[in-house]
């Protein structure tokens, strides 16, 4: 019955999302039935918050959908992060990025990677702020082996949709920006912005890629790791 509520949930929500809007499966502690669960109702991109994890459930799935690093990627783990992932949507520093690039390059792969957004200006979070933004995009540019496609951000977690309004709004105007300043290399396609709780809002202040987790699956049981 679990998994039939899983499959009847992302039926919904795919249909619910407007024409040109990505859903991303946020499927951080999961099991490998939920999550091909939620493949057979259509899911085909799985988004995963810690490489480990990602691993593990890769041997067991495949590439028969795409993979999103949606969490903090660490550089000692990008030799493995660039052989697995079809997308880095938390790229945060040069240093990062560069670390990425080099990894590509060794395997012949071009990575499309987001700029990850500290929307919320949080001193315990990760990503660059939005009016900096620009100047970590320019150097990153120059990387071959790296595309950069647009933003993510997180922001922060509150009770009501409604109070993320504002950073969606303040990570949509770097966005913008960006779209207008004529970077080479730098095609701002994709706006990573809204979870269960504030999707529809973020899509509303123009996300096209939305990471939905608990509203696909059900309340998380914590934790494995």
């Amino acid at each position: 019955m679990y998994i039939n509520s899983i499959k009847e949930s992302v039926t919904e929500i795919r249909k619910s999302l407007p024409a040109g809007v990505v859903l991303v499966a946020a499927a951080k502690t999961r099991s490998p039935e939920e999550v091909q669960a939620a493949i057979d109702a259509g899911i085909k991109i799985l988004g995963y918050n810690y490489l480990q994890e990602a691993e593990r459930i890769y041997q067991i799935i495949g590439n028969k959908v795409q993979w999103h690093m949606i969490g903090h990627l660490q550089r000692n783990k990008v030799k493995i992060a660039v052989d697995l992932f079809d997308m880095i949507e938390t790229i945060d520093s040069v240093k990062l990025a560069e670390e990425v690039n080099k990894r590509c390059a060794a395997i012949s792969k071009i990575m499309p990677v987001l700029i990850e957004i500290n929307s919320g200006k949080e001193l315990n979070k990760t990503g660059v702020l939005p009016e900096d933004v620009d100047k970590l995009v320019k150097p990153i540019s120059s990387l071959p082996n790296l595309r950069v496609q647009g933003l993510m951000t997180m922001g922060p977690r509150f009770g009501s949709p409604e109070d993320a309004r504002q950073y969606f709004k303040a990570t949509k105007l770097a966005f913008d920006r960006l779209s207008k300043a004529g970077i080479h290399n730098v095609e701002m396609r994709y706006l990573s912005m809204g979870m269960s709780n504030s999707y529809k809002v973020a899509i509303e202040e123009g996300a096209n890629i939305v990471r939905v987790g608990t509203k696909l699956f059900g309340e998380r049981s914590y934790p494995k790791y």
